[in-house]
């Protein structure tokens, strides 16, 4: 006969608890996961569901739930989870300001309409690029990935009463540069063809005063974008792998900084 104490209760809670405080968090604000179309009780049930695949090989937490340093180790784990996700949320947010930039230097900056998961106003071109980004990320088994990360988390930091060294929150602050690093790479190309264009375009209205450069600049610039971002479209899967890989790997930096 097994018998079940209260001890034991507490010790099976806190061994499930603890990781799945962690997972939630980090589906709370990764992308694919922290869509706003997503319903947060699927959400959860998701998170409830890894936890409960991954849970009985984790190491133990011996950290009882009713206690005083349980607070402390909730926002640890919430702290960990939410890293895991900002840090992911960086490679979209280089594709749309690529998509962003591209769209100003092409006129479409007026085309924006409300975009659930990149804000209210997002400009047509940084839409499309974060939708392409999206599927190549299912594609290239992204979201796998992530969840493998995240797993491995609770060996590099495990779940207990300890303290984090800043230089991993500071080096995750740093990363927020790969935004526009990244987003200009990406939109470079267009960037200075539209720029050549509209130097020749006022060369052009120097010359002849009497053609209006915003009746022929605007079509022509259009014309000439969209014809260049299509040829520069089969890079986008190289370009996206890279910096998934780049953002892979500044993860488990800072999971290393955080502990060191």
């Amino acid at each position: 006969m097994i018998t079940l104490t209260s001890e034991m209760l507490n010790g099976y809670m806190s061994d499930f608890f603890w990781p799945f405080v962690r997972i939630l968090a980090l589906f709370s604000t990764a992308p694919l996961f922290s869509e706003k179309q997503t319903p947060k009780k699927f959400r959860i049930a998701l998170a409830f569901l890894i936890t409960a695949l991954v849970a009985p090989g984790l190491p133990q937490s011996h950290v009882p739930l009713f206690s005083l340093i349980a607070f402390w180790v909730l926002l640890q784990q919430i702290l960990i989870g939410t890293i895991l996700g900002l840090s992911m949320q960086l490679a979209f947010a280089s594709v749309r300001h690529a998509g962003e930039v591209i769209g100003l230097q092409m006129g479409l900056s007026f085309a924006t309409f409300v975009d659930p998961s990149g804000g209210p106003n997002m400009p047509i071109l940084a839409r499309i690029f974060n939708m392409l980004t999206m599927l190549l990320f299912m594609v290239f088994d992204g979201h796998l990935w992530l969840l493998s990360i995240l797993v491995d988390t609770f060996y590099v930091v495990p779940i207990g009463n300890q303290t984090f060294n800043s230089l991993g929150l500071l080096t995750l602050v740093q990363s927020g540069g790969t935004i526009f690093i990244n987003g200009m790479m990406l939109a470079m190309p267009l960037i200075t063809l539209l720029l050549v264009l509209n130097l020749s375009l006022g060369i052009l209205n120097r010359m002849t005063p009497q053609l209006s450069v915003f009746v022929v600049g605007f079509p022509l610039t259009l014309t000439i974008g969209m014809l260049a971002l299509s040829m520069i479209m089969p890079a986008l899967p190289v370009f996206t792998e890279r910096v998934f890989s780049d953002t892979f790997n500044r993860i488990t930096l800072i999971l290393q900084q955080l502990v060191s």
